[in-house]
């Protein structure tokens, strides 16, 4: 197991020039708005949005509903690229919610593939045939922007700004580059020769038909998408020009990697419109086209959700629903966006002036010292809970908790600082959802081991930076600039707004400083002989017997709170691998398995559970893991196990002629087995020198006296000499035998291994063991679905024994008529399944270099 070691500066730098890039283009976005708007302030802004005639926001309320209802068509186009059909109620769901997230989130094929993940399993897809149609609808949507945008920039070209050192002066000639572009692609599909791998799965480029299909809904997607915000605007803009324009900016939005291109994409369009325009208008338009195209649908999706489990009650959701079971996973991710949501509600709303004549009302019934500490706190709990929303996102019941305590808090505080009934309605509309949630909830770890990642620090640090921007753009002019920041007064909104936006600042910069200066959990060390006696104190109280390789020494330890399970693991490259399921009570398992997700997660690795058991398959699916078989697991049923009739002739014909040959079978106590071990040692260099290979680990047994010297042991002597060993785990209450480390001598009779084994599973019966664990024979099983991954199993299983004998190791166990039960790899999967892999053949090979030598 290799120790971690810290990163190299230009993985670091890497890893976060995206957030630091998005900050980059969000900070310049907000000074150049500051530039754009010029004089017009927050009332100009506010009269503009309330000057805007009700049918026309009826009407753009009605083309953004035809551009949402345009999206699911990407799915229908999708489904038919990946040869699947599927009615148009199940379509629906995957579709629009995928792009009520993706929109508000940005990363639109990460947040819409998480979406359709959870809705297209239910309906039995595999994790590769998510991905290519995530991938089918990203593609359609680029290629459209690449066609629409192309098309603007060559009829209705943009001039360039003259700073920009680039040889033209307009868009046409990108215009022309794009068209092009598009002409070869559109070429490569046509010819059906050229193949793409998408998350281990190999496809073909959509046909030539599929691909104009893409391009045509992708032309309506952005045809009606920016029509929604035309009709907002003043009518002399003509429609063609403002496509180049909302294209740029389009463009704009998606480069800067800004969730949901926020502030970018309205700054581009606001440089560009504000000389036709009156600044005013063109911002109340921008302002409502969010809240139509983006915010509108979020909401709506959250409150279907919310309304579904509601209507299930404590049942969650039911087998029957358009959504099933395995969609449950879906609700915590989406309950953390909405309680995200509502946090940067109430931080944005501390940084406006309240409606006007509220703040008197409400001074005749609340003193003007209660008023400003209800502002106050109102956005500190706004900060804390765009902290808590990473909780809930892992499902943390004290996160829930406190979530559901602030948002009351919020509905009362949004009340008491200037009537805002507004975000009270949201608040109590999370609130209401959240409450009908509460069994997704039901982890029991500690918010503050929750790590952040960072795409959550980007969106947090987002979120201040506009409530900074939103003050100063808000108070900048008239009265309020004259007003000192320590001003108190019922009309001194802008100190006051100032006061909370920088109070709630400061809750997140010490929060992140804490963070900072706490140190690293560090890497278990490898075991010391007191934390591998503990361990196997809690094997031998498992049903199950592979916790026993945890007294190998050889794999880092993680235990449970109370200590009463543990994970065992080891580190390959940026692969954190669990060898086998928790061990000890299943109760304690699941928040192990968080733990060691939480761990992996703050080095930034990816957790693999290598030899995962169907029965938590669903815990690795809630921790966003994908199973990918690894092959299956012989089982012998000792209750039925015999030697009687023709299919057992070979082994009756070893257990009768060996002894006759001078061969004995025997269990030896542990305490027995050091005295052993100069002659178990020879048999296993001669096992090793015979096999022409070497000793290897985690997974793979190997020799080691200490550890052999814990067991029982089974033998077969000739004339007296060990021939053949194999050393045995005894499950809990007899249910499981297995054997670890099995070796024979080069000079041993032949099927002394038969002997063994059938002497071991009829003592095994004689003792009233239930099972006999012959362990995995890896591949096999495959190739009975149409997979990628499962056609490179079979082939490597038919066509792999140069480097393990996949065929003969089955054979060899089915000669004892097993159950065969399926393992699998747990694992991030997607194209990192590949590296996953390699790292996990490379820890059992003890390094990449051992892959290669058997």
């Amino acid at each position: 197991m290799s120790p971690v070691s810290e990163k190299s500066p230009l993985r670091r730098i890497a890893a976060i020039a995206g957030p630091l890039m998005a900050l980059v283009f969000l900070g310049i976005a907000v000074w150049l708005l500051d530039d754009g708007l010029g004089r017009e302030g927050y009332v100009q802004i506010g009269s503009a949005i309330r000057l805007l005639p009700i049918g026309t926001i009826l009407l753009a309320v009605l083309v953004a509903a035809v551009a949402y209802a345009v999206l699911i068509l990407y799915d229908v186009l999708a489904l038919a690229f990946v040869g699947r059909r599927l009615r148009l109620s199940q379509v629906v769901p995957a579709s629009l919610l995928g792009y009520a997230l993706g929109n508000n989130i940005g990363y639109t094929l990460i947040a819409g593939a998480s979406v359709r993940y959870w809705v297209y399993r239910s309906y039995g897809f595999g994790a590769g045939l998510v991905a290519a149609i995530a991938t089918f609808c990203s593609l359609g949507f680029v290629l459209g922007c690449v066609w629409v945008g192309g098309a603007a920039f060559t009829l209705w070209p943009l001039p360039l700004p003259g700073w920009l050192p680039l040889p033209w002066s307009t868009t046409r000639p990108l215009g022309f580059a794009l068209l092009a572009l598009l002409a070869c692609y559109v070429t490569l599909a046509a010819s059906g020769k050229v193949r793409v791998r998408v998350r281990g799965v190999q496809l073909a480029l959509p046909s030539l038909q599929l691909t104009l299909g893409q391009l045509g809904v992708a032309t309506l997607d952005l045809l009606t998408m920016s029509a929604t915000l035309w009709i907002l605007l003043p009518s002399p803009l003509p429609f063609d020009e403002f496509l180049s324009m909302f294209m740029l900016a389009l463009a704009a939005g998606v480069v800067s990697q800004v969730p949901g291109g926020l502030g970018v994409f309205e700054t581009v369009l606001l440089m560009q419109l504000r000389d036709r325009l009156p600044v005013s208008s063109v911002v109340a338009a921008l302002v409502v086209f969010r809240l139509l195209y983006y915010v509108l649908p979020l909401a709506l999706a959250a409150t279907w959700l919310a309304v579904r489990v509601l209507r299930n009650g404590s049942a969650g959701w039911n087998a029957s629903a358009t959504l099933t079971g395995r969609t449950r996973n879906l609700v915590p991710q989406l309950l953390a966006l909405a309680t995200f949501a509502a946090g940067t509600v109430l931080l944005f709303s501390g940084a406006t002036p309240a409606a006007l004549g509220r703040l008197a009302m409400l001074h005749r019934f609340l003193p003007h010292p209660l008023i400003e500490l209800s502002d106050f706190l109102a956005s500190l709990v706004g900060v804390v809970l765009l902290l808590l929303a990473r909780g809930l996102q892992r499902r943390v019941d004290a996160a829930y908790v406190l979530v559901a305590l602030l948002l009351g808090v919020g509905i009362v505080m949004s009340l008491a600082k200037g009537l805002d009934y507004e975000e009270a309605l949201v608040l109590a509309g999370v609130l209401i959802a959240l409450l009908a949630a509460r069994k997704r909830f039901n982890r029991r770890a500690s918010i503050f081991d929750t790590p952040l990642s960072r795409s959550w620090v980007i969106s947090i640090t987002s979120v201040l930076i506009g409530s900074l921007a939103l003050w100063y753009f808000a108070f900048r002019q008239g009265h309020y600039a004259q007003q000192s920041w320590w001003e108190f007064a019922l009309r001194a909104e802008a100190p006051r707004a100032l006061r909370a936006t920088v109070g709630a600042a400061v809750v997140a910069v010490a929060v992140a400083v804490a963070r900072l200066l706490r140190p690293m959990p560090e890497v278990a060390p490898l075991p010391g002989p007191e934390v591998i006696a503990r361990a196997g104190r809690i094997a031998q109280l498992a049903v199950s017997t592979h916790g026993y390789l945890a007294l190998r020494g050889d794999k880092a330890l993680l235990f449970s709170d109370d200590g009463r399970a543990f994970l065992m693991y080891g580190r390959q490259g940026r692969s954190w691998i669990a060898m086998g399921d928790p061990v000890g009570p299943r109760s304690k398992g699941r928040e192990l398995l968080w733990r060691f997700r939480d761990l992996v997660d703050r080095y930034d690795g990816w957790p693999v559970i290598f030899e995962a058991r169907a029965f938590w398959l669903p815990v690795y699916r809630e921790l966003g893991l994908v199973a990918t078989p690894l092959g299956e697991e012989a089982r012998v049923d000792l209750r039925s196990f015999s030697l009687n009739g023709a299919t057992f002739k070979t082994l009756r014909q070893a257990h009768a002629s060996l002894p006759a040959q001078g061969c004995c079978f025997d269990i030896l106590p542990a305490a027995a087995v050091p005295a052993l071990i100069p002659e178990l040692a020879r048999v296993s260099e001669s096992w090793l020198s015979t096999k022409n290979t070497r000793e290897k680990g985690f997974s793979n047994a190997s020799f080691d006296a200490a550890y052999l010297a814990q067991f029982p042991l089974a033998v077969v002597r000739h004339r007296g000499t060990i021939v053949g060993f194999a050393n045995l785990w005894c499950g809990k209450g007899k249910y499981e035998l297995s054997v670890d480390l099995m070796r024979h001598a080069a000079d041993a009779p032949p099927r002394t291994m038969d002997l063994l084994f059938t002497e071991l599973m009829l003592w095994g019966q004689r003792e009233s063991y239930q099972w006999f664990n012959f362990g995995m024979a890896p591949l096999s099983g495959f190739g009975h679905d149409a997979t990628v991954w499962s056609k490179v199993g079979a082939f490597l299983y038919r066509h792999g024994e140069h480097f393990y004998n996949f065929q003969g190791l089955r054979q060899y166990k089915a000669k004892f008529r097993p159950s065969w039960v399926p393992l699998y790899l747990a694992s991030p999967g997607g194209v990192a399944l590949p590296a996953i892999i390699l790292d996990v053949t490379a820890l059992m090979a003890g390094g990449v270099m051992g892959i290669l030598r058997k």
